[in-house]
């Protein structure tokens, strides 16, 4: 009979920490703790491979697990003395979700399950305190009715709130054991209203309701949301974990908390975290009250630290620490209990982590000792990298101060201020900045959350859900903003008096806690310290180069402070939209003969030169791939009857004219029209301009003294061998011509994107007029599968959702189709020419998944734009190793 449950805890853990994707990760972790003798409460996992059949078989169990299930619950009632369901001596447990990866917030937990009318009156006389029985049900029932039950969060706060104002107190923890007797006969009733039935008694039916909803909430928005933004697929499922509960709510001996072993917003080495007294753990990560720090050393006036408060349980605390970390080499996340004085672990995973944070601790880790380099080097996700090469605050900027919270989320960012997710979402489709301002958020913000530029809430501590969520997507984010008042009703934010409206500008610091009124002044980041450290190691580990997408003098230099090693794509068409030679384009575009225009791209020649002066002489003898002109000449002409009749007169000739003009270049389908190499065989003028004016300009940086430059000139849109032959011969009588004129020879090559699946299927014949190829994976993605890129989000976001598509191939590789059609023409090219150069040079060569699709193939380069160089060295570096590591950041 397959296995569904595992147990861990008082002495028989029957998981360990490998087996992740059987167990998840924190029953996988529950189990390693307990095996290495730390303080862990027994229970079982309920297995990821239940969860797929439960959605295979129409959300119903497997045969057999009932009893697995019965069987260990017994060996948790032997272990703790305890009995499920029992009126005199009740043991409660929790259920909680865990899948193989750390989803933080995005499926559903229940506490104190197995509590109902006779079993809290138990529990009272067991514990001695009625007042902590009735706090304990009241939340159970609060947990059920919304995560099982469906009853609305708010419906439960709103009688809370009365019975609170009724005492006349403002903590939770001034109410009386009446008090709370109180909030439970509303809460039943609550549920009786808006259910239609009691709130369930038997424990049986409860564990078996939990479960249910555990395993529903790996399929509710928020989760698809959450598995969508980071890649991870739906049929990995989650596990289910049961434990026996602890209690920190059981009195002012008892606190619950979360902590990191290294501050996850710097790195830096030192015990990070926060705890509350007299809690449980969701009191913690809600923000309802504000956590104390775990050190002295942190502790602000006015706070009492654990380290203070409960000495005997810190240092034990320290001790798991230092254990945990060595033993799992990494930075860890815990989460822990203290019940009467006694530590209790309930969960340790890798930390999630800012990008700086990752990087300062795979750097310090490796030079402790812990880790290797190359081990490091897998620690960080590359895309987390964005993290820092986007703008933080210019010291030097006006500001004015609004208020301020805690530093929950690095970064910066200014953004018209929203009050809902929803807002944000609508708001940023529609180009604008926003800045997410919540009381505090929840789960179901993370699509806001994802879309806004930065986020601010009022309420919740550095490990609140905004501050986890936040510092894992890479948006700056402030938390416990307590000196901003929120009126979601009026649209406002209110704090010392100012007035904040929806809509109007906001800047927020994250690195500081700081919110600002208005816009403030940004610079761009810089890269030194443990960057450096990092590349440098990436860069020693990895084969393929990497170059950059650069036509202009700022994107040159942006790519090579990055560490780009040459320009992999160069489009010329983007220089001629300047509006200092757009009127000699369009003078060649009208012209009736070859004459007219030779005569305007004559007018283009010293432009078009003076462009690529400027390239090689930043690129520095590095390769620079240049792609002749591509896209259909229709593009560059005006359209509105306003510039129409401006561009007329400036051209010397009347609108009617232009209109000619532009219905004869008119096609139905331009992008698989005349373009590409198809305009230089029917007006070869125009390619034989372009190469001398690359020419000359890598001939008037030779004279300077410089490096010489290595052009790479690229033929796009060629789907025969003879096109790349006619316009070869081309620029190489342009070549002599250059070199005879000037007296130097510079060496240079010729190749062909491939981007058309003809040219893939052909490629060995087409390599016998190539010295490269360059796959331009955007337009070969819109080839193969028949897509429009323009219009393809208007389905394919639908598409992706269904799992037709399992992810959007314009922003990952399509490895099963588009990437054969690559592995297909990089095989046959090498046939022809084992030393045929490859590499890709669409927006595919900053992904990391497709970097590592193109180092199977052994491609030599990858290009992308400049700001995901650092991105795409790091992925090259990952896929040469093998192994894209336990990334967290």
């Amino acid at each position: 009979m397959t296995k569904w449950v595992y147990s861990f805890g008082a002495g028989h853990n029957e998981g360990r920490a490998d087996m992740r994707n059987l167990l998840g990760g924190k029953g996988a972790n529950l189990a390693e703790m307990a095996s290495i003798g730390l303080p862990v409460p027994p229970g079982f996992t309920i297995t990821t491979e239940v969860c797929t059949a439960y959605y295979d078989n129409n959300r119903s169990y497997p045969d057999g697990l009932d009893t697995q299930v019965r069987e260990a619950l017994t060996r948790i009632e032997k272990a703790v003395d305890l009995r499920f369901g029992d009126r005199h001596k009740p043991l409660l447990v929790s259920v909680r979700s865990g899948a193989r990866v750390s989803m933080p917030g995005m499926m559903d937990t229940v506490l104190n399950l197995g509590l109902n009318d006779a079993t809290v009156e138990g529990l009272g006389e067991a514990s001695g305190d009625a007042r902590f029985a009735w706090d304990s049900y009241r939340r159970f029932i609060q947990m059920y009715g919304s995560v099982v039950l469906g009853v609305e969060h708010h419906r439960f706060e709103e009688i809370i709130d009365h019975v609170k104002m009724d005492a006349g107190v403002v903590e939770d923890t001034a109410l009386s054991a009446s008090d709370w007797h109180r909030v439970v006969d509303g809460y039943k009733e609550t549920v009786r209203r808006e259910t239609g039935k009691p709130f369930p008694q038997d424990p049986e039916e409860q564990l078996w309701g939990a479960v249910g909803a555990v395993f529903g909430s790996w399929m509710n928005p928020r989760a698809n949301t959450y598995r969508r933004l980071h890649d991870i697929p739906a049929r990995w499922g989650t596990a289910v974990n049961v434990q026996a509960m602890v209690f920190g709510n059981m009195g002012e001996d008892c606190a619950t908390g979360v902590c990191f072993t290294r501050d996850p917003s710097t790195g830096e080495n030192v015990f990070y975290g926060e705890y509350l007294v007299n809690a449980q753990g969701e009191d913690v990560v809600a923000g309802i009250r504000t956590p104390q720090p775990l050190s002295k050393a942190r502790a602000k006036p006015g706070e009492v630290s654990m380290e203070e408060a409960m000495p005997a349980a810190y240092a034990e605390l320290l001790h798991v620490r230092e254990r945990l970390e060595r033993h799992y080499r990494d930075m860890q996340d815990l989460e822990f209990t203290v019940q009467q004085k006694k530590l209790y672990m309930l969960q340790t995973r890798n930390g999630k982590r800012t990008a700086a944070a990752s990087l300062r601790i795979a750097v310090d880790m490796a030079n402790e000792g812990l880790i290797d380099r190359n081990e490091a080097v897998r620690r960080v996700n590359p895309a987390s990298l964005d993290q820092l090469l986007h703008p933080t605050l210019d010291p030097k900027a006006k500001r004015t101060l609004l208020s301020k919270g805690l530093p929950a989320s690095p970064g910066a960012a200014s953004g018209i201020v929203v009050f809902s997710a929803d807002e944000a979402e609508s708001r940023t489709d529609k180009g604008e900045a926003v800045i997410l301002v919540r009381i505090e958020t929840s789960p179901e913000d993370i699509h806001g959350m994802h879309a806004a530029r930065g986020i601010l809430t009022t309420r919740g501590g550095m490990t609140s859900h905004a501050a986890v969520v936040a510092r894992g997507m890479g948006r700056p984010c402030v938390a416990g903003a307590g000196g901003i008042s929120v009126d979601y009703g009026a649209q406002t934010m209110t704090a010392g008096g100012k007035v904040v409206n929806a809509g109007e500008i906001v800047t927020i610091d994250g690195a500081t806690g700081e919110v600002f009124l208005g816009h403030v002044a940004m610079v761009e980041p810089t890269m030194s310290g443990d960057f450096a450290t990092l590349m440098g190691w990436a860069d020693a580990a990895r084969r393929m180069r990497v170059r950059a997408n650069a036509e202009t003098p700022l994107d040159a230099r942006t790519a090579r402070k990055f560490g780009a090693e040459g320009i992999g794509l160069c489009r010329t068409e983007h220089m001629f939209f300047d509006p200092a030679r757009i009127g000699a384009v369009r003078q060649m575009i009208m012209a009736h003969d070859e004459a007219g225009r030779r005569a305007a791209l004559a007018r283009l020649l010293p432009f078009q030169r003076q462009d690529f002066i400027e390239l090689f002489r930043i690129m520095a003898g590095l390769p620079v791939t240049i792609r002749l002109l591509d896209p259909p000449l229709h593009e560059f002409l005006p359209h509105g009857d306003a510039e129409l009749a401006e561009v007329a007169q400036a051209l010397g000739t009347d609108v009617a004219a232009m209109r000619r003009r532009a219905t004869e270049l008119a096609e139905a389908n331009p992008m698989l029209g005349h373009r590409g190499c198809r305009l230089g065989v029917t007006y070869p003028e125009i390619y034989e301009m372009q190469a001398r004016a690359i020419f000359e300009g890598a001939v008037a940086i030779a004279k300077e003294g410089g490096t010489a430059p290595v052009p790479e000139i690229m033929i796009p849109l060629v789907g025969t061998k003879r096109e790349l032959e006619i316009t070869r011969a081309q620029v190489e009588r342009v070549a002599a011509d250059v070199f005879k004129e000037s007296g130097v020879d510079i060496a240079y090559v010729i190749g062909t994107m491939i981007e058309l699946p003809r040219a893939a299927i052909t490629a060995d014949r087409i390599a016998e007029a190539a010295d490269f190829f360059s796959f331009g994976t955007n337009d070969l993605t819109q080839t193969v599968f028949g897509l429009s890129r323009d219009d393809a989000g208007k389905f394919l976001p639908r598409y992706v959702e269904l799992g037709i598509l399992p992810k959007d191939p314009f922003v990952t590789l399509d490895v099963e189709g588009v990437g054969e059609f690559i592995r297909t023409a990089a095989e046959k090219g090498r046939n022809t020419k084992p030393a045929l150069k490859l590499g890709i040079c669409g927006e595919h060569g900053g992904d990391p998944a497709s970097i590592a699709f193109c180092e199977s193939l052994g491609l030599d380069y990858v290009s992308c734009s400049p700001y995901r160089v650092p991105v795409a060295r790091l992925a090259a570096a990952q896929a040469a190793l093998g192994s894209e590591g336990d990334r967290t950041a």
